[in-house]
């Protein structure tokens, strides 16, 4: 069987005209009168990076029946079918999901002889590309961990091995940030995973990829760190969904982070960190300190 070639769906946000009377929470000048639109956006492109990859065509929603990943009322330029350029807008976290998951120590076979196990992260914490990773002055030790992602198309419960690639919409990029020392204090980790912006995932999703070996990998402060690939996890995707589905019913839009086997560093504010993940692209975020204790 011939697979399809990879297409890309984005949730992104129009950026706002500007005038000289107004302002927007950024500080520029905006007459925008839909500060929190969302759109969703899809591009058939096999180049990124070429002309015709940077120009989106406006979609319905992929998640049917979700009100959080329900496009805005359409308007002047963001009907169904009308082309919009990637400068127009900014790309958002590829969905609001309600659930957030990440498998715990899914790092190759010393990983696949435990039992599967996951953990919970805060939908709370997710943010999107471009944004701030914010640290507290009280949180130690963190790392940043770029994570094949996989965003969840349907509602699904009880999967098994033959139906798990169903109910999977496409990948994205996820950076699992960890505060190593509250893992250390904290059984369940909600304290170490789920902090305000330490689930950083987009920029898109990419439906119709092979996850079977494909390159993770961080480069930190332009520095690149030891790659490591998705063949190198305990447990892999379709066995993940599986686990995942047989105790719980996964929503659309929901976020599996995979497992991150590649090499990490400790980031603090002021740093850069990029996550890449093979046939997908990179994730942008830069680290600051947190903008509550201000």
């Amino acid at each position: 069987m011939t697979s399809l070639p990879p297409r890309r769906i984005a949730r992104v946000r129009p950026v706002p005209a500007q005038s000289p009377t107004s302002e927007s929470l950024s500080g520029l000048p905006s007459t925008s009168p839909y500060p929190d639109e969302q759109f969703f956006v899809a591009n058939n492109a096999t180049d990124f990076d070429s002309p015709a990859g940077t120009q989106w065509t406006v979609v319905d929603s992929p998640f049917p029946g979700s009100r959080a990943n329900a496009n805005s009322p359409a308007r002047e330029g963001w009907e169904l079918g009308d082309v919009v350029s990637q400068d127009s807008f900014n790309f958002l976290a590829p969905s609001a999901p309600v659930n957030v998951f990440g498998m715990a120590h899914n790092t190759g076979q010393p990983g696949r002889d435990l039992p599967p196990q996951a953990f919970h992260k805060a939908a709370s914490s997710v943010i999107g590309p471009g944004e701030a990773i914010q640290l507290s002055s009280t949180v130690g030790y963190v790392d940043p961990e770029a994570e094949l992602t996989v965003v969840v198309g349907r509602a699904a419960r009880g999967l098994t091995l033959e139906t798990a690639r169903s109910a999977i919409l496409g990948y994205t990029i996820g950076n699992d940030v960890s505060a190593r020392d509250l893992q250390k204090s904290d059984e369940l980790w909600i304290s170490a995973k789920s902090q305000d912006t330490f689930t950083p995932v987009g920029p898109w999703i990419v439906t119709d990829l092979d996850d079977s070996n494909l390159e993770i990998g961080i480069v930190h402060n332009g520095h690149a760190l030891r790659t490591a690939g998705t063949a190198d996890l305990g447990w892999k995707v379709d066995e993940i969904m599986v686990y995942l589905t047989s105790f719980m019913t996964l929503q659309a839009g929901d976020l599996v982070l995979s497992g991150f086997p590649a090499e990490c560093a400790r980031i603090q504010p002021g740093d850069t960190v990029v996550c890449r993940v093979e046939g997908i692209g990179e994730l942008h975020n830069p680290v600051t300190g947190a903008s509550w204790e201000e």
